[in-house]
């Protein structure tokens, strides 16, 4: 019985380290489609086609009504559902307010996913941004705390 359990629970932390070194792996892979606060400032002001895209959650929106000045807002679950919302020829930037970037991730995960090679996610955010003074203007128009996800077919 002792040696059952030691083969178990050597599998058990086979296994663990087999998905920590996966996670580690997919963290360094998105790290390399980031940018900070400062390139991106530099970015926006050197490339006119830069898009930049405000990716909170509403409930983020709703708290912080500001956006980074020249950003564009699209619900996360509205751009998870349609990446191609993003425009795949442009260099891109998303982000939020999330800890650790967590949405931005998502929707970076998602475009990578499909092939996306010219969008990055900011670091830190709007708070990083914001923290180093960085231009932003007050977000004026109408957006819903929650979008019902679309119906689905008949048959």
């Amino acid at each position: 019985m002792p040696v059952t359990l030691v083969v178990v629970a050597i599998g058990a932390l086979g296994l663990a380290m087999v998905f920590w070194i996966k996670r580690e792996k997919e963290l360094r892979s998105l790290e390399q489609h980031s940018t900070t606060p400062e390139a991106l400032r530099s970015a926006m002001i050197t490339n006119a086609d830069l898009l930049v895209f405000d990716v909170r959650q509403p409930l983020d929106l709703l708290a912080y009504p500001e956006i980074i000045s020249g950003a564009k807002r699209i619900s996360p679950d509205e751009i998870l559902r349609s990446p191609t919302l993003i425009p795949k020829e442009k260099d891109s930037v998303v982000y939020c307010t999330c800890p650790s970037d967590k949405t931005s991730r998502a929707v970076l995960r998602r475009a990578l996913s499909l092939n996306f090679s010219r969008i990055k996610f900011l670091r830190g955010g709007l708070a990083a941004w914001k923290a180093l003074d960085y231009p932003v203007e007050e977000y004026q128009e109408t957006f819903h705390l929650y979008t019902p996800p679309p119906p689905l077919p008949v048959r």
